[in-house]
């Protein structure tokens, strides 16, 4: 019923190729106040990833990267680690 009405506006729903499950997923340790930080200079790369916060107190990260952007976020990352503190994590299996 709601597809119809979209049509009937003229609006065209679409779906992403792409789900959660096919991204590639890179878990960090990185100082806990700088979190926000990396979240806003990812987020202006808009579709490259998402930086999900698994713990805050620990400073635990995970990066969601979009399929075929691997070569990109490691250029970001790379340049990141010049001023922030960043080490590979292992995904605790509780998150």
């Amino acid at each position: 019923m709601m597809s119809q009405t979209l049509a009937t506006l003229g609006i065209i729903a679409m779906s992403t190729t792409y789900g959660f499950s096919e991204t590639i997923k890179q878990h960090y340790r990185v100082d806990r106040r700088k979190i926000a930080f990396i979240r806003f200079i990812l987020e202006a790369y808009d579709g490259l990833a998402i930086i999900k916060t698994l713990d805050p107190e620990a400073g635990l990260i995970e990066f969601q990267i979009a399929p075929g952007c691997e070569r990109d976020v490691a250029l970001l990352l790379q340049d990141l680690k010049r001023d922030i503190m960043m080490e590979p994590a292992q995904h605790p299996i509780e998150y």
